[in-house]
């Protein structure tokens, strides 16, 4: 025993003595020049009895937008690194990326190499830089037009004040950080198109945080807001995705959303309180509820998909639709006039212990008016206070591909025998979510259109 103990407290000095990584390279997703990344790590195995000294060496020195640590020393070459017999240790990599005057994404690489014995192997490293416009605590005061040359990042918040109108062309793309809300006081114009979205979301777009929802607060349209459009617009990953406060100032909606997608919000996808909103062939997907209307308001909703699926990120434990003419103010009831028309729509969830997916609430007097026209949706019993139009019950959508807890979802419909083809009414809208022609006399239920 006492001379295993020695040999497994000697060192190995052969040349040929064996290591191994956890991984032979560390990829670094998109990281904004200025703005540090997720720290990431591999692990150097010891496969050898005998204990073996290394040291570890970041090839670019002290220059290199790469950072490493090793047991706690950030250095970038830590020398007289013991690793016992058929062990291991961890190496943390970073990066920071220095601003430069390039507009694309541009690629930095460096390598770290491990010297043990006369030997020496390498760990490649490589990470995709991009430059920004960096935003931080920002009020626009005035009438603004954003451009496609760099992606915005926003940090602290960006206020849109009452006076001003920020127009967001196609193409762009806003990052938001986890402190910092996107608000509207004014008018926000999103002019997204088929080919060329416009993109919200957290500004961490290195794995597994891309996909975290609660990544940044979310867009708010605050009660002087007024005539705001987004179209052809992803809004992705935040805590809630659209906000929209109190009543517009004017007779039209307060805000009108087309051909867009919310997903992967953790509280709402779109919330709103005594307002008015017009949403058409646009998806909201995955969210803790994907509708939430509290205290009234009007709000008309044409040919949207509707749906949660339980996920890595989000469980389904609430409906899909929450609608209700009061709200709890100061400890007091406040209830309002209500007005919500959900036309050819599929409101629809997985099968989590859910018994409807509709939520229909109603308190006190005022005039209360939801209809479900023409919807495939998914409930044990009709909801009370709700007005049904050749609506169809519990029957599967049959969506191209929803069998992962991982996604990506296609959330069209794949057969042409399914209950929501050919089943809806003809409306003013003749394009659907990927901007196909609808059927005239034979429109399907949800945001896309069999083709």
């Amino acid at each position: 025993m006492s001379l295993f103990s020695c040999k497994k407290d000697s060192f190995n000095t052969s040349g040929d003595a064996r290591i191994s990584f956890s991984a032979d390279s560390v990829k670094f997703d998109t990281v904004f020049t200025g703005v540090g990344s997720v720290t990431q790590s591999f692990k150097i195995f010891n496969e050898n009895d005998q204990r073996l000294r290394m040291s570890v060496k970041l090839m670019g020195g002290a220059t290199s937008p790469f950072k490493i640590n090793i047991n706690g020393t950030a250095l970038p070459e830590v020398t007289n690194i013991d690793i016992a017999a058929d062990d291991s240790i961890y190496v943390f990599v970073s990066i920071t990326i220095n601003p430069t005057s390039a507009n694309l994404p541009f690629i930095l690489a460096d390598s770290i190499a491990v010297n043990y014995n006369g030997n020496t192997q390498f760990v490649q490293l490589q990470a995709y830089g991009q430059n920004a416009v960096f935003l931080n605590n920002t009020t626009i005061s005035s009438n603004t037009t954003w451009t496609t040359v760099l992606p915005y990042v926003i940090l602290g918040g960006l206020q849109v004040s009452e006076a001003a109108t920020l127009t967001i062309p196609a193409g762009a793309k806003i990052y938001c950080h986890a402190d910092a809300p996107f608000l509207v006081d004014g008018t926000l114009l999103v002019n997204g198109t088929k080919d060329e979205p416009v993109i919200f979301s957290g500004d961490r777009l290195d794995e597994p945080y891309n996909k975290f929802p609660a990544a940044w607060p979310g867009i708010y349209f605050r009660q002087g807001s007024r005539n705001n459009v987004i179209r052809f617009t992803t809004i992705k990953n935040a805590t809630k995705a659209i906000v929209v406060q109190e009543p517009s100032v004017n007779a039209s909606p307060k805000l009108v959303i087309h051909q867009s997608v919310i997903d992967n919000a953790f509280t709402t996808g779109l919330f709103c309180t005594n307002s008015s909103v017009q949403m058409d062939n646009s998806l909201i997907s995955n969210c803790g509820t994907n509708i939430a209307i509290e205290s009234g308001g009007n709000y008309s909703f044409t040919n949207c998909t509707v749906v949660s699926l339980s996920n890595e990120y989000i469980l389904h434990k609430l409906p899909v639709l929450k609608a209700t003419n009061f709200a709890e103010i100061n400890g007091n009831t406040v209830s309002n006039d209500l007005a919500a028309v959900f036309k050819n729509c599929i409101l629809w969830g997985d099968n989590n212990g859910i018994e409807s997916e509709l939520d229909v609430q109603k308190q006190g007097s005022n005039a209360f008016d939801v209809t479900i026209d023409h919807c495939i949706y998914k409930a044990d019993a009709e909801p009370a206070n709700t007005t049904f139009i050749a609506a169809i019950n519990n029957q599967d959508p049959q969506f191209n591909n929803i069998d992962t807890r991982e996604g990506p979802y296609d959330f069209r419909c794949s057969l042409f025998t399914g209950p929501g083809i050919d089943a809806g009414t003809t409306t003013s809208f003749a394009k659907d979510l990927d901007d196909l022609n609808r059927n005239v006399g034979g429109t399907d239920i949800g945001c896309y259109e069999k083709q």
